[in-house]
């Protein structure tokens, strides 16, 4: 998963001294913008972050800042090697939205939602109702899959790689989609079955694919795990912002939780092995 998650992270630039605690600690709690909530974001990772605010994330984002009463700011960066060391480490920014709990280079806030790789497929098709990557429908299969994520990893451990088909990884989005040319590649038939990451997928669904349905892959018992806890990126030493948005996001979970479910996000329970029961 960590090769996986470093899309969503880049090198992070050491702010202080090993051991400089009190120091940093006090400089830190500077850096943190009084007038601006300041969000980095790729400007072309759709559905999440998309530089004309349409992203699910950019409408959470925006909830903060209605919260804090501060104008909502973006540093824009794509999403490779450097993100972080570029935007939060050099104090463009203040929190990085959608961020992989246990990430070393950020520090994590709690979760605001957690979800799963999903399998996409024709919704009237001979794998609707398919929920497990181990059913013996999915045998010869040609699947659509994110090379190198953790779903590959289940894929070759099942046999199911001889047919797949691998979409790129590391991409600029600016440019490059492999997430909608694997949809499309799905609604033309050159795959039978496509596999992304839940909050990608149930949005591009959602959005334009109305014939395909998504389900999101709760029931793998088998490690690599494929669902993940979701929580925003601050600076390592910023302790009092990360308990600050801690308390936005306790305080405005449901809104938080209707936002995802309006943009399509297959949500989870905590431990990732069913859907979200609301006012959980």
């Amino acid at each position: 998963m960590r090769a996986w998650a470093a899309r969503r992270a880049g090198a992070l630039a050491l702010l202080v001294l090993i051991g400089a605690v009190p120091a940093a600690e006090a400089q830190t709690a500077d850096l943190v913008s009084k007038n601006a909530f300041r969000v980095c974001a790729d400007p072309a990772n759709a559905p999440m972050s998309v530089e004309d605010g349409s992203g699910f994330e950019n409408r959470i984002a925006a909830l903060f800042a209605r919260e804090l009463d501060l104008p909502l700011e973006y540093t824009w960066y794509p999403m490779s090697t450097g993100f972080v060391r570029n935007t939060l480490g050099a104090d463009r920014c203040d929190v990085v939205m959608g961020y992989t709990q246990l990430q070393e280079l950020v520090q994590n806030t709690n979760h605001y939602y957690t979800s799963a790789f999903a399998l996409i497929v024709p919704k009237d098709g001979p794998l609707a109702g398919v929920s497990q990557l181990s059913d013996p429908k999915l045998q010869g299969m040609r699947i659509g899959v994110t090379a190198g994520s953790p779903a590959a990893s289940h894929m070759t451990r099942l046999g199911l790689m001889a047919k797949a088909k691998p979409y790129d990884l590391f991409v600029d989005r600016r440019y490059e989609s492999p997430a909608d040319d694997m949809l499309a590649d799905l609604e033309a038939g050159r795959i039978d079955a496509a596999i992304l990451w839940g909050p990608i997928g149930g949005p591009l669904v959602k959005q334009g694919h109305p014939d395909l349905v998504v389900t999101p892959l709760a029931e793998e018992g088998m490690q690599p795990k494929l669902f993940y806890r979701i929580t925003m990126g601050v600076r390592r030493s910023d302790h009092d912002w990360s308990r600050k948005l801690n308390s936005l996001i306790r305080r405005n979970q449901d809104e938080i939780n209707a936002i995802l479910i309006d943009a399509g996000v297959p949500l989870l329970n905590d431990m990732g092995t069913g859907p979200l029961e609301i006012g959980q």
